[in-house]
């Protein structure tokens, strides 16, 4: 009897410290979600600056006020994605209006004018396959993006995330997308002036709207480079597994780095499988190798993802030979991005282009 009222003691105890630790730590992260709200709210309300493109202003978004006054409702479950570069969060305006607001931390002088610049830049950007910059907010200590909100998320997510994000893509979708994101890096490249280099093109990078087109986006990295340049020299950034090899070599970015790291999508894309797979680190080997090799045994078919069922074979073939192209090693032989669009374009079907 002793022993079981001993024993019933000690599960109490455990117990009762159990929820307290828990109160405790909902306490703690209150606390900090409430710092960080402050945080924002003083820096909000302190002025800075918000710059709203006229092009892109909406009739619900023509209020400043209200606009600060929406963004200061968001908390941790609006949160629908974060990386190395900022938080992002779902910001609804109505039943009707939602868009995507980027949250990044300060970085040096420097940067925070090549902020500004950038940006202005991107504002002036009107193309279906770019997703569209709406406006910002600079304050002290971050600065706040407003985007287009994509209802079907990333490629990545599509092709590599958990099962509840997946979803199906037959071939035309596939081939669709590819060209649309063609179309976007196309116009960056060739359409702008200044040109402008992504440099950090991969799946996560390419979202889709409520049509499944392709949309290019994150501009985090992105270089503007004159007409006359040929390359501008920056510290080397972008995502392993997707740069060009004489990126790291030269320390250059150039428009066929873009080409390369969009080769590495095409792969994605066709085999389903991402450039650091787990399977390729344990073989020791690389997506872009064991494409090649499987390309040179005219073995495309081994290498296409098991959940695309119906294809035909021929395009198959030839999405492989235009991946091919631009994974050249030599970045001279790899075509421009405008060239790669056509191929893709008379590759996909009419419809699927549109």
């Amino acid at each position: 009897m002793r022993n079981s009222k001993a024993l019933a003691f000690y599960v109490t105890l455990c117990v009762v410290a159990f929820i307290a630790s828990k109160m405790v730590i909902a306490v703690l992260l209150y606390r900090r979600w409430m710092r960080k709200r402050r945080i924002m709210e003083e820096h909000l309300s302190a002025g800075g600056k918000m710059v709203m493109f006229r092009s892109l202003t909406t009739q619900s978004l023509t209020s400043k006020a209200c606009l600060k006054k929406t963004i200061l409702k968001l908390t941790n479950k609006d949160i629908i994605g974060s990386g190395g570069y900022g938080t992002v969060y779902k910001l609804v305006i109505d039943s009707s209006t939602a868009f995507a607001v980027k949250r990044l931390n300060k970085g040096s002088a420097d940067k925070d004018r090549g902020f500004e610049r950038e940006l202005d830049t991107m504002g002036d950007i009107k193309h279906r396959n770019i997703v569209a910059l709406h406006g910002y907010y600079v304050t002290p200590q971050f600065n706040l993006l407003i985007y287009d909100l994509m209802p079907n998320g990333s490629l990545d997510c599509l092709l590599h995330g958990k099962a509840k994000d997946r979803k199906p893509l037959d071939w035309s979708s596939r081939c669709r997308i590819a060209a649309g994101a063609a179309r976007g890096l196309s116009y960056l490249h060739h359409d702008c002036i200044p040109h402008i280099i992504h440099r950090d093109i991969k799946s996560s990078n390419i979202l889709l709207d409520h049509n499944m087109e392709a949309r290019v986006s994150d501009f985090g990295l992105a270089t503007l480079m004159g007409p006359d340049e040929t390359h501008v020299s920056t510290v080397v950034a972008g995502t392993f597994g997707y740069l060009a090899p004489e990126y790291f070599d030269t320390g250059r970015a150039t428009t066929k780095g873009d080409v390369y790291s969009f080769g590495v999508v095409l792969l994605e894309l066709l085999t389903g499988k991402r450039p650091t797979d787990e399977t390729f680190i344990e073989e020791g080997t690389r997506l872009v190798t064991w494409v090649k090799e499987a390309v040179s045994d005219k073995r495309e078919e081994l290498a296409l993802d098991s959940s695309l069922v119906y294809f035909p074979l021929a395009d198959v073939q030839t999405m492989f030979s235009i991946a091919e192209k631009c994974l050249e090693t030599d970045p001279l032989r790899r075509p421009t991005m405008s060239e790669v669009l056509k191929l893709l374009e008379q590759l996909c079907p009419e419809k699927s282009c549109e």
